[in-house]
Order: C-alpha cells, then structure tokens, then sequence
C-alpha cells in the first residue's frame, strides 16, 4: 500500500503559499511593537519637581562648614521655637541635599513619587540619613508633591583585592517617597483632536503609521504633519481617551534595535549579548584590548572581567566604540 499523499497542482501552490505566508507572520512578529511605544501625545508629558531640604541622622558623615546647610538648619529649629545663631551648630550629622521628581501626566493627589536626593554641601555619605518634609516645585513655583523618609543608598563595586567599595554615596533614591498634593489637570474628553510625537524622526515610518490608523479605522482619522507629527482626528462615535486607547494599541511592525543601558550612578550596565562589535584596537589606562575579527558583547565582556575593568572605565570604552561606530547598538546613559 502506498502511504505517499499526492497533491495536485493547486493544493501545492496553496501549501507553498501557506508556508511563506506562515514564515512572514512568524518573522514579523518577532519585531512587532504598538504605536503608543514608539509615540506619545503632545501634551501629554512628565514634569520635573525640584527642592531643597535636610538630610539629618547621619554618623558625622554630613556638612562640617556650610553656611547654607547651618542656616537652613537653624530656620527649621526656629519654626520648633528654638533659637539658635547659624554659627553656634557644629553638627555633622546633617547635610543639604536637592531633591528632584518626575510628576507623571495624569498623577493625582495621594500618588507616590520616587525621588533622588543630592548633597550639595561637602557631606562625605548620606547613608543611614532621613529627609526631612521637603516641599517639591516645578517651574511655575508652585508646590506639586511633599517628600520625607528613610534614604536608600545603592550601588556597590566589589573588587577582588579592595573588597566591597560604596560609590556615589553622596547621592541617593528615596522610592515612593514624595507625595502628589497639587494636579496638573489634562482635559482631553472634550478635546476633538489631537496630536502623535513620534519618539524617531522619519518621514517613512511617519506616513507608514499614519496609513495603518486609517486602516484600522476604516477613515481618514490621521495625517503626517512631518516626520514626527501625527494629528488624529477623533471619530464621532467614541471618546477621545477610547480613540487614543485604540490608536496607541495598534502593532506596527519595525526592525528590531539593539540598545546598551548604562546606570552611570551605580556601575550597572545592560546589554544583549549577540550586539555586534566590529576589529577595533582600544587602549584605556594600562589596559590594551585587541579586537581583531567582529565579536560581540559577551566577548568584550569577558575581556573586561579579565582586566577587573571599573566602571567607569567599562562605560568610558563603550561611549568610544559608539562614537567610532564599531559598537552596532544605540547607547543610553542614565
């Protein structure tokens, strides 16, 4: 008996077809992305919160001489009823810090906030230390967020031969320790258009995008302004936080792109580890590394672990292999 399954000419060209058919899809979907990752509203945007206050609890790692942190000190003691001359403190338990914010769109009162804190003063380390009730302002002066507590001091650099070493310690992150108080408010409800901000500049993804709304929608709701801008006009039959929901929602399938992360705060780098490097010579300090056929991240990476590289150095080299081109990724300093 013969078990060989004959197809006839149309059931072979329908098989091949499926086949390519299947391939593509399968291909493209390995580098699908939505619209609203690539793209925001304009508008629609963070906004940055700054204040000044005390980091106080620190072990005589804080401000010995500033006249700024001795003054700030003795107005909060004032408010206490406790007065005190700026030049009788010699405490160095406290420190004068910056803290920054970002006020996310639509935050409402009682949201958390993240917070970094700076010493601005000549503290030696804020670990252990506690901020105190700042206000945060963003550019028009006006209170938007409160931030108090604990600090969190991260980053950690162990080394073989001088063991655990803390970095940046003058700096730190307080998560979730600022308060909204004031909101910034977005009527978008009774708006009947608006706007796209592609996060790349290209005229081809630009007008790409704009015929895959209007696809979807089955109606001319967009227009590429540029290669950036994309105005959306909202159909009659929905509102506008359920059009943009749809808009943002809708894949769009583009190359995928390899990125290098880099915390430059805390040594932290991240990467993929097939991101092209092109031969290239590199000499940093007493280290000269020879890269002599196309490698990749994980080939520079044991290199780097081989020479016990800081940091610094490993971050300073990766900003070089971008500029000159032999590393095949975008780099992202944070």
């Amino acid at each position: 008996m013969d078990d060989t399954i004959h197809l006839d000419k149309l059931e072979k060209k329908m098989a091949i077809t499926f086949l390519i058919l299947f391939y593509f899809l399968a291909t493209i979907n390995l580098f699908a992305q939505k619209i609203g990752d690539i793209s925001s509203i304009i508008g629609v945007r963070d906004n940055q919160l700054i204040g000044y206050g005390l980091v106080v609890g620190l072990k005589g790692t804080g401000d010995s001489s500033s006249a700024f942190t001795n003054q700030t000190l003795a107005n909060l003691l004032k408010n206490v009823n406790v007065k005190l001359d700026p030049k009788d403190i010699k405490s160095k338990n406290v420190a004068a810090v910056v803290v920054t914010a970002t006020l996310p769109p639509f935050a409402r009162q009682g949201d958390k906030l993240d917070i970094t804190i700076s010493s601005i003063g000549d503290a030696k380390s804020l670990e252990g230390g506690t901020l105190l009730l700042t206000p945060l302002k963003a550019v028009d002066g006006k209170i938007y967020a409160l931030a108090q507590g604990h600090l969190t001091i991260g980053g950690f650099n162990v080394g073989q031969n001088r063991g655990v070493q803390a970095h940046f310690t003058t700096a730190g992150k307080l998560y979730a320790g600022a308060t909204v108080e004031r909101e910034i408010v977005y009527d978008l409800f009774h708006q009947s258009s608006a706007t796209l901000s592609l996060k790349q500049s290209n005229f081809n993804n630009a007008v790409a995008i704009q015929n895959l709304i209007n696809k979807t929608f089955h109606k001319n709701v967009a227009i590429a302004l540029d290669p950036r801008s994309i105005k959306l006009n909202k159909p009659k039959n929905m509102s506008m936080p359920e059009f943009l929901a749809k808009v943002q929602n809708i894949p769009y399938y583009t190359p995928e792109q390899n990125v290098v992360v880099v915390d430059e705060r805390t040594g932290t780098i991240v990467a993929g580890s097939d991101i092209a490097i092109d031969p290239i010579v590199i000499t940093q300090g007493d280290m000269i590394i020879k890269i002599t056929k196309r490698s990749t991240m994980t080939d520079l990476a044991d290199i780097f672990q081989k020479y016990h590289a800081k940091p610094k150095d490993i971050i300073a080299i990766l900003e070089t292999l971008k500029s000159s081109g032999a590393l095949k990724a975008d780099l992202k300093i944070n």
